[in-house]
C-alpha cells in the first residue's frame, strides 16, 4: 500500500502543475539523475550497438536528449487524459484510415514501439471509435496497478489483454469477434523470433504476424513523435503492411518479424531521441561485450 499511496502522491503534486511545466521538469530531473543509474550503461550500449560509426561526442549527445526524453514521457503519463483533451497537443497523420477501420475495414493488428509518449496511439485508435484490445504488462504491485488502469480510464482505454499465454487467447478472442489489437512490438522476447536489428540479431515477439497471417488481416504500424514546444506531439498512421501467405507459415512469421523490425528501425533512425534506450534489447552477450 505504502507504494500505491507514494503513486498518489506523485499523482496529486503532479496533476496541479501546467502540462508544460511538469514535462519541463521530468526531462530537466531526468537529465540530472538518469545518467548516475546502472540504465545509463545500458543505454549507451544500445546507442553504440545501434550507431557504431557515432563518435564518443554524438553518442554522449545522443544520450543526454534521450534521458530528456524519458523523463518527459513518463510524467507526462499522469497527464496524457489533460494532454488528449487538448487539441492543440495532438496532431493525427493518417487520421482517414483509423476512421476506415472503425467503419468496417478492420479488423487490423496494430503495431509500434516506444516512442515518446506511446500510450497517445492508444488514446487516439479509441478516440478515433476503433474497437481495440491493447495489450499491458501488469505492475508487479497490484495496488499500483489499479490505479495505472485507471488513469488510462480517463483517456478512453479500457480493453486491455495482458501480456503473455492468457493474454494471447484473449487477442485471439478479440480477433474472432472482429475486434483489432494493438501490441509493442519493440522488447526482446526470449525465445521468439531472431531477426535483424540495426544489423543485430534480436529476438522478437512473433504474435503481430502471427495474428494477422492466422486472420488474412494487415499489419497496421503506427508512431508518435514529439513537436513541441513541450507536450506536443504527432501521432502518425503509416501504410499497412500486409504480408505474404506462403503457405510455409514458419517462413511466412519470420518475414513479418523482420518488416516489424525494419519498421522500428526506420522510426528510431529518424528520431533516435525518443526511443526507450534503456532496455536490454540484444542478446546479452551484446552487453558483455563492452
Amino acid at each position: 500500500m505504502l507504494e500505491a499511496a507514494l503513486f498518489d502522491a506523485a499523482s496529486a503534486l503532479i496533476r496541479a502543475f501546467p502540462i508544460d511545466s511538469v514535462s519541463n521538469f521530468g526531462g530537466s530531473l531526468f537529465s540530472v539523475l538518469g545518467p548516475l543509474t546502472r540504465a545509463n550503461r545500458v543505454a549507451e550500449r544500445n546507442l553504440r550497438i545501434a550507431f557504431p560509426q557515432a563518435d564518443d561526442t554524438e553518442i554522449s549527445r545522443l544520450l543526454r536528449l534521450q534521458w530528456i526524453e524519458l523523463g518527459r514521457s513518463l510524467t507526462e503519463l499522469l497527464l496524457l487524459d489533460r494532454i488528449v483533451a487538448d487539441t492543440d497537443r495532438v496532431q493525427v497523420e493518417g487520421e482517414a484510415r483509423l476512421g476506415a477501420i472503425a467503419a468496417g475495414a478492420g479488423p487490423v493488428v496494430f503495431i509500434s514501439g516506444h516512442f515518446s509518449a506511446f500510450e497517445l496511439m492508444a488514446a487516439v485508435i479509441v478516440r478515433a471509435g476503433v474497437e481495440c484490445q491493447v495489450t499491458y504488462r501488469a505492475m508487479n504491485n497490484p495496488y499500483v496497478d489499479e490505479r495505472v488502469r485507471k488513469n488510462r480510464f480517463r483517456y478512453g482505454v479500457r480493453l486491455f489483454a495482458p501480456k503473455g499465454l492468457d493474454g494471447a487467447r484473449e487477442l485471439m478472442r478479440a480477433l474472432q469477434r472482429g475486434e483489432s489489437v494493438a501490441l509493442m512490438n519493440d522488447q526482446k522476447f526470449n525465445g521468439g523470433v531472431a531477426a535483424p536489428l540495426f544489423g543485430h540479431m534480436a529476438h522478437t515477439a512473433p504474435g503481430p504476424s502471427t495474428f494477422a497471417l492466422r486472420f488474412g488481416i494487415p499489419l497496421q504500424p503506427m508512431s508518435v513523435q514529439r513537436v513541441g514546444p513541450g507536450a506536443r506531439f504527432k501521432v502518425i498512421v503509416h501504410d499497412p503492411i500486409r504480408l505474404e501467405d506462403t503457405g510455409d507459415r514458419e517462413a511466412d512469421i519470420e518475414a513479418g518479424v523482420r518488416r516489424i523490425n525494419a519498421f522500428i528501425e526506420d522510426r528510431v533512425r529518424a528520431r533516435p531521441t525518443e526511443w526507450f534506450w534503456v532496455h536490454r534489447r540484444w542478446p546479452n552477450e551484446e552487453y558483455r561485450r563492452s
